[in-house]
């Protein structure tokens, strides 16, 4: 009887945890890459950022999965602190969500949902059909899980050790010791309040001890967040510290509250729940949180000044000599489907800038034969390489997992992307060895090829920088301009050649130097072509559609 009985709950916790995976991961899927849009767009200012986190979180259901994502906005610098601590505070209170809908007890409805979402994920193709059956699977299983334990639970406390064992769980102090460390293991509070308001239900713990046992998950739902601040940069790590403090000062208020007011907190729970255990630990969950973003929220900026004092310092620059270090990817992070495609972009954003600003130093170190300049760009090639590889691995690492759907449209184009940088920064290396050669063989330039030199290189820039913007932001309001770029390029490149020739015909410039000069403008456009591809790599994986879009658009530019 005991073996069933107890067979039977650890069956139901298990399928409650992996419906509320599912659910999660789903949720994830299908709507992540949008959501992640939105957190990023909306959190301008401090309120908005908290009516966005209320809501981001109230939708997937996790205030760790908001919060690590708001870490990875911080730590890439475009979310600031002050605007990620109104979304923390949000993400406090949308993670009651789960308890309130546990707290309803759907369970009969449960096997409807269960059906639907199997029926959606198994016969229809589409992906973002599929992704919604997903849910309301996990949604289903979620509340099947939920019958079981309460079922088993029931039958549990006829046992007589064990109402002895919670009987007797009466500190407040270990009961808020044991909500953090069980938060901590499975990182999530809403799981955690979940089970205790099915304890609570069947008569398992007292009213009394909840109160303090959520007050333990709250600090408990830091762990993910601050575990993956670790490896990030210090904005990063406050970014996390704000989540902690939050929950640590708000659980020293409540504490006292209890401490002092506990009977009239329980006559406020059950006249706004009623007789309902479940009802009152869900409700005290959202009314703990929202008096305690009530009572912080005037504070929230010395909340961000106290993560100054326990961060002190300013964040180093990583740059170029960074001894072959990622920025916003690593093996330390700890891997978040929503956020794996943008940690992977902002890499590539930054390995792009390198690589733009090595053209530019090679070019510099050709016309001026600075030394320090040549050797500077081989040492940062080296870095290029080194994010190439880093790069392509980790691409190849989260294609593998269950990306969001538009992000796992995109991870195609990103591999192109690696590649066209890596090539960029090749022609840089180029352009040096040229440089090397000039002064190796006493090479000189013309002042008019200096200049020729000078004026596509600019052209190449401006198209580079557009690129860049265009793939780092998705936007497409520099299309027509890189397209034009691009065929002015080409022309300009079919034009220099032309009067180099001239020059040489002349006996104006020696063979060598006209060698090396065709080779920099041949290299000057081919890197135009690449910074195109870049561009091109956030309209459509597609070559054949991009191929298309480029001839209409081409088209266009040379009928206006």
């Amino acid at each position: 009887m005991i073996t069933t009985t107890l067979l039977t709950l650890a069956g139901g916790l298990g399928l409650f945890l992996f419906g509320m995976s599912l659910m999660n991961s789903g949720i994830e899927k299908a709507a992540g890459a949008k959501l992640r849009n939105i957190l990023e767009f909306f959190t301008k200012n401090r309120f908005t950022g908290m009516i966005v986190g209320i809501i981001f979180t109230g939708i997937i259901q996790s205030s760790s999965a908001c919060t690590m994502m708001v870490v990875t906005f911080v730590n890439s610098g475009i979310m600031t602190l002050t605007q990620a601590v109104g979304v923390i505070l949000g993400a406090n209170i949308g993670t009651t969500v789960t308890a309130q809908l546990v707290s309803f007890n759907l369970s009969e409805y449960a096997p409807a949902f269960v059906f639907l979402g199997v029926i959606m994920f198994c016969f229809i193709k589409k992906d973002m059909i599929k992704k919604v059956g997903e849910i309301l699977t996990g949604f289903g299983v979620l509340f099947m899980g939920l019958a079981l334990m309460s079922e088993a639970m029931g039958s549990v406390k006829d046992i007589p050790a064990v109402p002895a064992f919670f009987g007797s769980l009466t500190s407040p102090l270990l009961a808020i010791l044991i909500g953090t460390v069980v938060t901590s293991i499975v990182q999530s509070s809403s799981v955690t309040v979940s089970i205790i308001l099915v304890m609570a239900n069947q008569g398992l713990l007292d009213i009394r001890i909840c109160l303090f046992i959520i007050l333990g998950c709250n600090i408990g739902a830091c762990a993910t967040a601050m575990i993956t601040s670790l490896s990030g940069k210090k904005n990063a790590k406050r970014a996390a510290l704000i989540h902690l403090l939050f929950n640590v000062i708000g659980t020293i208020i409540m504490y006292i509250i209890l401490k002092l007011a506990m009977e009239w907190v329980i006559s406020m729970l059950v006249q706004v729940s009623g007789e309902n255990l479940g009802r009152q630990v869900a409700n005290a969950h959202t009314i703990f949180k929202l008096f305690q973003v009530a009572i912080l929220y005037p504070f929230s900026g010395l909340l961000v000044k106290m993560t100054y004092l326990i961060v002190p310092g300013e964040e180093k620059e990583i740059g170029y000599r960074a001894n072959l270090q990622l920025e916003y990817i690593g093996g330390k992070n700890i891997f978040s489907p929503a956020t794996a495609v943008f940690e992977a972009t902002k890499e590539l954003e930054r390995m792009a800038l390198l690589a733009s600003e090595n053209l530019n130093r090679s070019m510099n170190a050709l016309v001026t034969l600075d030394e320090e300049d040549i050797n500077e760009v081989y040492q940062v090639e080296e870095n290029i390489n080194f994010l190439n590889h880093e790069i392509t691995n980790y691409l190849v690492k989260i294609s593998q997992t269950n990306l969001p759907v538009d992000d796992a449209k995109n991870i195609g184009g990103l591999f192109h992307v690696v590649n066209d940088i890596e090539r960029i920064g090749d022609h840089a290396e180029n352009v040096a060895d040229s440089a090397k050669q000039r002064i190796e063989k006493g090479i000189d330039f013309s002042r008019e090829a200096m200049k020729e030199l000078g004026e596509m290189l600019d052209m190449v820039n401006t198209l580079i920088r557009f690129a860049i913007e265009m793939f780092s932001t998705g936007l497409d309001e520099h299309l027509r301009d890189i397209l034009s770029l691009e065929d002015a390029v080409d022309e300009k490149e079919r034009e220099l050649q032309r009067m180099h020739i001239g020059r040489m015909t002349r006996n104006e410039c020696t063979p060598e130097a006209g060698m090396l000069f065709s080779d920099v403008i041949s290299g000057l456009e081919r890197v135009a072509d690449h910074a195109t591809n870049i561009a091109f790599s956030v309209l459509d994986n597609d070559p054949d559609n991009a191929k298309k879009v480029s001839i209409a658009d081409k088209r266009m530019i040379e009928a206006s």
